[in-house]
């Protein structure tokens, strides 16, 4: 008789049963999802009904602009958190553990929510207008498309986890009547655009992300992801081309009381064996509305009673954190 097939840390799940299935199905993929997040905080997810033509278009979009010189790309220069281009040493991602580590070796076109509040203060601070390059036009109506699936599939995510911990479905969407995000598209070229690595330097150090759940569609390399279970400690995630990376960040972990992890994770350098390797990820952060108060749920469902946080207070002191400053 064979031995039973130990469950995946990081399972694959499908969300076709939770959208279309009976109480029994629906259940079954709860408690999977469950244990995933107690876990390693990540998942992989497909039935989610993006075409991977999209997210391929957005990418060879973006690699245009990424190929531009940097006089050019510096016309849209951001602050980490703001909308625009972030260049070459903008981030520090290790920061946000006390970590002091070199920045991180990767560009990225960073996007956010921009339909205004009800408050001129927030909006300054979390809707401003996003900053289109216009050396690659198309980009816009392909971010704007890929966005709607994200906000759904964010949607979709969140009723699935209030269900998973015995909540209301509503626990965590009821909070989504006016949410902001993050939307990045990260470049991890090689050396020969970055140069070689200096010690203890990633495409991303050693971090957890700051909101809520984030939805990675990643490319698989030898300098790719890697995540940090209890068990395995640091190994190379796993990888679907049709699946979505998800992961917990700090709000849903302190909401949960630590019932569920937030994913650590980074990304490698470029290998010394393949030093010409060049990923790309699209990164969408999911948050909530501005001023939600984020307050652990109680035993027996949340471990640890953190103090009640703003969500935006906490996001803005975490993407303060990783900005790395000139001397």
């Amino acid at each position: 008789m064979s031995e039973p097939q130990e469950q995946p840390r990081i399972p694959t799940i499908d969300l076709r049963p939770w959208l279309f299935g009976d109480a029994e199905a629906r259940a079954g993929l709860a408690r999977t999802v469950d244990e995933a997040l107690r876990t390693a905080g990540f998942l992989l997810v497909t039935g989610h009904g993006v075409d991977p033509a999209l997210r391929a278009a957005i990418r060879t979009a973006a690699r245009t602009f990424f190929l531009l010189p940097a006089e050019v790309k510096a016309a849209y220069e951001a602050k980490v958190g703001g909308r625009g281009w972030l260049g070459p040493g903008a981030e520090a991602n290790g920061y946000s553990e006390g970590t002091e580590t070199p920045p991180d070796l990767k560009e990225s076109l960073t996007f956010a929510t921009h339909e205004p509040f009800d408050d001129p203060a927030v909006d300054a601070e979390w809707y401003a207008p996003n900053v289109w390059p216009t050396e690659v036009p198309e980009l816009h109506g392909l971010c704007a498309e890929y966005l709607r699936h994200m906000a759904e599939l964010e949607k979709t995510l969140l009723s699935l986890l209030g269900y998973a911990l015995g909540l209301e479905p509503d626990f965590f969407t009821r909070h989504m009547d006016h949410p902001t995000y993050g939307f990045n598209i990260n470049w991890y070229p090689g050396t020969d655009v970055t140069g070689a690595p200096e010690p203890g330097q990633f495409r991303i150090g050693p971090h957890t992300d700051f909101g809520t759940v984030t939805v990675l569609d990643r490319q698989a390399g030898k300098g790719g992801l890697q995540v940090f279970t209890d068990v395995g400690g640091w190994e190379d995630a796993p990888f679907d081309p049709d699946a979505f990376t998800i992961n917990i960040g700090d709000l849903m972990a302190r909401w949960t009381g630590d019932r569920w992890r937030s994913g650590r994770h980074r990304v490698l350098p470029p290998p010394a064996d393949a030093p010409a390797e060049e990923l790309m990820s699209l990164v969408y952060f999911g948050e909530c509305t501005p001023g939600t108060r984020v307050e652990s749920v109680p035993a027996p469902v949340g471990r640890v009673a953190y103090p009640p946080v703003d969500s935006h207070v906490y996001l803005r002191e975490k993407l303060d954190s990783i900005t790395v400053r000139s001397a």
